[in-house]
């Protein structure tokens, strides 16, 4: 048989990763970077303001200094005085206007200068000069009085604002460059991160893809499963320790395949627990016919013997490859159930009476509440027979076996209780496990597989519902089928 391996859509969850994580993740990056760039050219540019004004002061007052020293100049070569320094020299006769420096600031100022009056001067907008030609022209202003009249010191930083502004240039175009850059850059470096993301997303996808797998594929995987553990998980998928949260993604996808190596193991002992509940009535049907071949074409009483034995044996495993078949729809699911309205008392009362048709050796009794459910009456049928079943065999002749039907919290119950040999409390949990049987209780020569009650957990289960079961050794057995019930006023619908 060729096995056709899933389709794959090329790149899709690599787009999908792409588009939904990597680019969302280097956009918030970049406009991160972006505002960390506005930030710091802010920062910067206030410290050359504070050093502008820190220089401006320090000019200021070493000119106020040399001008008390020296005398001021007369008033017809004040614009020539100082001419190549940044300072310039004004006489006015009035006192200029201006704002003072806060009293806290003054101290850490030219003592001359600290406490007179501060001004800043920028061309107006009607000089023909853009937003640069005034900036290069702004002024910064300290009134110096001098014999009854003031002298207005003028720094102008022009050559200082041109090379802060030239750096500002240089280090906008770095940036801005370096913003390009981590578009590209970024998205790499977040791939590279989120890369055993998308390794642990393909290994989900092509695990949860339902395909066909050969019994190698299966035999690798099972291999490579057993060596997925909460210690080892860089054995299959590298993942930086660091990353917590790739740790946490990979133990949910490792939980998810460790699931899956159970069920593949279970499969494979179903398989192999078929395979030898099989064996032994073609064993026992293969050493009859060799019996025939040597004795029994004479011998009536050796034929007669013969016939009935194949016939039991063929019976069996006819029932056998049926619930077989069962499970195996059940499993993948190709199963329709036809779901209807009914009464579950009405039901257990039919199953009752068919019962008591093939068995006169059990006593019987009913407690019957009427109630309605929804769900394939034929399944639940099944299921219920196959409790009524059990409780024949594993109930001495004369013992007493109870079918009911109750309600309780918008749950209907059917119980079919025995007065039988009960079972281990141990064995419990494992009675629903397929080809399971206690030492005890279930052997062949009961005539049971083994597979009764899964295939009525199976069936209680793709109803909604649940199993209960209690027991006691030598006491009894109680199994409970609980489905959901009808609401009354949905009793006559669908």
């Amino acid at each position: 048989m060729t096995n056709k391996s899933p389709t794959r859509p090329p790149g899709r969850i690599r787009n999908k990763m792409r588009f939904s994580i990597v680019w969302k993740l280097n956009i918030k990056l970049f406009f991160r970077l972006f505002w960390i760039f506005i930030n710091l050219n802010i920062c910067l540019i206030l410290i050359s303001a504070v050093g502008l004004f820190v220089h401006a002061e320090q000019t200021a007052g070493t000119v106020a200094e040399k001008l008390t020293q020296a005398g001021p100049p007369p008033p017809l070569e004040v614009d020539d005085w100082l001419e190549l320094t940044p300072i310039r020299i004004e006489h006015s006769a009035a006192e200029p206007e201006g704002f003072r420096i806060p009293s806290g600031i003054q101290a850490y100022l030219p003592s001359l200068t600290a406490q007179q009056i501060r001004s800043i001067d920028l061309p107006p907008r009607g000089e023909g000069l853009g937003i640069w030609g005034r900036i290069q022209q702004v002024s910064y202003n300290v009134a110096l009085p001098m014999d009854d009249s003031f002298y207005l010191l003028s720094y102008r930083p022009v050559q200082t604002i041109r090379i802060l502004a030239a750096m500002f240039g240089i280090m906008l175009l770095i940036e801005g460059i370096t913003l390009l850059r981590s578009i590209a850059s970024g998205a790499r470096v977040i791939r590279r991160t989120l890369q055993p993301i998308e390794q642990l997303a393909e290994t989900a996808r092509n695990l949860s893809h339902e395909g066909i797998f050969s019994p190698e594929q299966l035999k690798d995987l099972a291999g490579k499963l057993d060596d997925i553990n909460a210690t080892h998980l860089d054995t299959r998928i590298s993942v930086d320790e660091t990353q917590s949260e790739l740790q946490s993604l990979a133990a949910a996808i490792n939980g998810m395949l460790d699931r899956i190596n159970e069920s593949y193991r279970s499969q494979a002992r179903f398989v192999s627990d078929a395979s030898h509940e099989l064996r032994t009535p073609i064993s026992v049907i293969q050493g009859y016919a060799n019996l025939l071949d040597r004795w029994g074409k004479k011998d009536e009483k050796t034929l007669q013997e013969s016939i009935d034995a194949i016939k039991n044996e063929t019976a069996h495993m006819k029932t056998l490859v049926e619930q077989l078949l069962f499970l195996a729809r059940g499993d993948n699911n190709t199963m329709a159930l036809q779901i209807e309205s009914f009464e579950l008392s009405a039901l257990a009362q039919e199953i009752l009476r068919e019962t008591q048709m093939i068995d006169g050796g059990h006593e019987y009794s009913t407690i019957l509440t009427p109630v309605y459910i929804k769900g394939d009456k034929g399944l639940i049928k099944q299921a219920t027979r196959i409790l009524m079943d059990n409780a024949m065999k594993y109930t001495p002749a004369g013992k007493q076996i109870t079918l009911s039907v109750s309600s309780k919290d918008n749950l209907a119950r059917l119980t079919v209780q025995d007065e039988g040999i009960g079972i281990e409390p141990e064995a419990v949990p494992l009675i629903f496990d397929r080809f399971f049987r206690t030492d005890e209780s279930r052997t062949r020569a009961t005539g049971g597989s083994g597979l009764g009650l899964a295939i009525a957990k199976w069936i209680t289960e793709r109803h909604g519902g649940h199993l209960e079961v209690l027991s006691r050794l030598e006491v009894g057995t109680r199994i409970s089928i609980v489905l959901p019930m009808v609401p009354e006023g949905e009793v006559h619908k669908g």
